[in-house]
């Protein structure tokens, strides 16, 4: 049974804990920006193939109390790397933490390195390689106090990073998010879903995934876990025959989003299409003050910018009081969520949300406000 750690973004701990949970990991513990599981190798692969929320699935390795460099070389050095690693093979260490012996990661993860090829050369009088790209063997050192955990990284290039979305617009949401946003709101696909300003259409492609059934790891070129020495090619194979054949053949609702400017509807457009999903997903470019709702009902998911990177010096007062006269004129009996990270623009939209969930968006403090429009 391995023991592992689903890092996640700063205040999804819990809804990552749920879903987590719901793939089957045993003794699911919260923490910090991340979630402690155990599980087999199925269970591991089944996590980096289907969750929505986690960045990096990390399988726990070896951990040891460490107090200076020298701690940190001995320990490291307690682990048979001939396990894990051949000198053939390339690493790379990622270091998180860091305390006052141990305060600079690049030191951190060298020392750390060091230790590794030392003991290779010892006993293969040859050693692995470094490569920061894409490594054979992704090795991950966390230093909490005085403490050190030793961890193998499964997922590779982090899990939010589909491989459905090499077109994106200017101020790009994580997909994690957007799947953590969707759940958050409760929307359900029996639900009409709109994104007025959808930009290179994460929120509607994310929920087209989601009501379609589709693992969202099925569009990367590989996990982390295929180049480890025990690699189960077999059981990975059955695994995505398995989520190929469980995928829905039609939305129960319709999914649809638009923004003004033609370049990126045509960005979204051709990210559904790598994820399969162009049949299903209605794109298509509207400025919002032309957006009317396009149903009786429905949840109506928008990610306008905050003046940290888009729209700086537009006039964005404006645009934000513009949206909640359509949300308050044009979407009567729907329900909008609004994610904002400037909490001035926010009151500009002049309605009074019925429920704020506070979310971070990078290290961007945020607030998605829940709007009933009667």
């Amino acid at each position: 049974m391995n023991q592992c750690f689903a890092t996640v973004a700063r205040g999804l701990e819990a809804l990552a804990t749920q879903e987590l949970e719901q793939l089957g990991a045993n003794s699911v513990e919260s923490g910090f920006c991340g979630v402690a599981f155990e599980g087999d190798r199925a269970l591991l692969y089944r996590v980096n193939l289907w969750a929505r929320l986690p960045f990096r699935i990390l399988v726990k390795l070896h951990e040891f109390p460490c107090h200076d460099a020298e701690d940190l070389y001995r320990g490291i050095q307690t682990i048979d790397w001939s396990q894990y690693l051949t000198p053939d093979q390339t690493l790379a260490v990622n270091v998180t933490g860091k305390h006052e012996q141990l305060n600079h990661t690049h030191f951190t993860a060298l020392q750390v390195k060091n230790a590794i090829v030392d003991q290779q050369q010892e006993a293969f009088g040859d050693r692995s390689n470094v490569e920061t790209q894409a490594p054979d063997v992704r090795i991950n050192v966390h230093v909490d106090r005085d403490h050190c955990t030793v961890s193998l990284d499964s997922s590779g290039d982090s899990l939010h990073r589909r491989g459905y979305r090499p077109a994106v617009g200017s101020a790009p949401l994580k997909e994690s998010l957007a799947a953590a946003l969707i759940q958050l709101s409760g929307w359900q696909p029996e639900q009409m879903f709109y994104d007025p300003l959808c930009g290179s259409g994460t929120l509607p492609l994310e929920a087209s995934l989601k009501a379609l059934n589709i693992a969202p790891g099925l569009f990367r070129d590989r996990f982390g876990f295929e180049t480890w020495l025990d690699f189960d090619s077999a059981l990975l194979e059955q695994l995505i025959q398995e989520a190929e054949a469980s995928k829905r053949d039609l939305l129960p609702a319709p999914i649809w989003g638009s923004d003004r400017s033609e370049e990126v509807i045509q960005q979204a457009i051709a990210n559904a299409q790598r994820c399969g999903v162009l049949d299903h997903i209605w794109f298509s470019s509207m400025d919002l003050s032309d957006v009317v709702a396009p149903a009786d009902s429905g949840v109506l998911f928008c990610n306008p910018p905050y003046g940290e990177r888009l729209g700086r010096d537009s006039d964005l007062g404006a645009f934000y009081k513009l949206l909640g006269d359509i949300l308050k004129q044009r979407f009567k009996g729907w329900t909008a969520f609004v994610l904002s990270g400037n909490k001035e623009l926010s009151q500009s939209i002049r309605l009074k949300s019925s429920q704020r969930i506070a979310v971070y968006n990078g290290t961007l403090p945020c607030q998605l406000m829940k709007y009933e429009l009667y």
